[in-house]
């Protein structure tokens, strides 16, 4: 068999993973805190006839080698954390991120979650709360009978409410960001949510605005980092690899054709 056909195929699979990377990221255009994903490819080992540098005569060498490809593989689906443009969104609960970090959250299982999802709500005990009803760490309880539109964030993450009859403000929590040396390599477990990883490394907490943690801003949403245009261009790149990949399989197909019809 042709070694052209398998290659070739290899390269059709390949299309079909960047092209299910490209959907996943246009569908989640409008998620919040979305990080954007890069289907990355490597080509796949070589069978070699002939080594470079193999004496030709007693004199020479062969400057160039003989070698062929058997086509390319998946290497990794890189997750690009670049920022994404803030949205008003009016709403005293909602916290966006302007640089690097992660919400810590608590996930059912008790293990942490990060995300940067700022799309928070208070719950009837007065916590904050993600909309999957998961707490924010470190905690942050409301207390009773506080005035809502008195609710807010500083930039630094310091949370202050006022309580009726009183016009000073009560400092009741800090919102804490943590960041990681890699954060490509956490792990996406779905609700707009990552879970470290060895290769992610532990997490580093501080209070935003300090010790490299970007700030955060109340009232506003991240909006995801796709870009529709980019992704779109990605497509017909995409398509147009796998069109001339199917187009070597038929031309793979037809050669070995004709070479079983010589005989007649």
């Amino acid at each position: 068999m042709m070694r052209s056909l398998w290659t070739a195929a290899s390269g059709m699979n390949g299309q079909q993973f960047n092209i299910d990377t490209i959907s996943n990221n246009l569908s989640n255009v409008n998620t919040t805190g979305f990080k954007q994903v890069r289907a990355d490819f490597e080509d796949l080992i070589y069978q070699t006839s002939r080594i470079a540098g193999t004496p030709a005569t007693e004199d020479t060498v062969v400057p160039t080698g003989i070698q062929v490809g058997h086509g390319v593989k998946v290497a990794a689906s890189q997750r690009m954390f670049t920022q994404g443009s803030l949205q008003n969104t009016g709403n005293e609960s909602d916290i966006a991120i302007q640089g690097e970090g992660f919400f810590r959250t608590l996930q059912i299982d008790g293990s942490y979650g990060y995300s940067r999802d700022g799309a928070f709500k208070i719950d009837s005990n007065g916590q904050l709360v993600t909309s999957k009803g998961n707490k924010v760490l470190p905690e942050v309880i409301l207390p009773e009978g506080f005035i809502r539109e008195s609710f807010a964030i500083s930039q630094d993450g310091r949370i202050n409410v006022k309580l009726p009859g009183s016009d000073d403000p009560v400092d009741v929590g800090q919102v804490q960001l943590f960041r990681f040396v890699n954060p490509a390599g956490l792990q996406a477990i779905g609700e707009n949510t990552f879970k470290l990883t060895s290769a992610s490394g532990d997490p580093i907490g501080g209070r935003p605005g300090f010790d490299g943690m970007g700030k955060v801003y109340q009232k506003f949403l991240e909006n995801s980092n796709v870009s529709v245009v980019k992704e779109m261009v990605n497509m017909i790149v995409a398509q147009r690899a796998y069109e001339l990949n199917s187009k070597a399989i038929q031309t793979s197909d037809s050669m070995l054709g004709i070479a079983n019809n010589l005989k007649r």
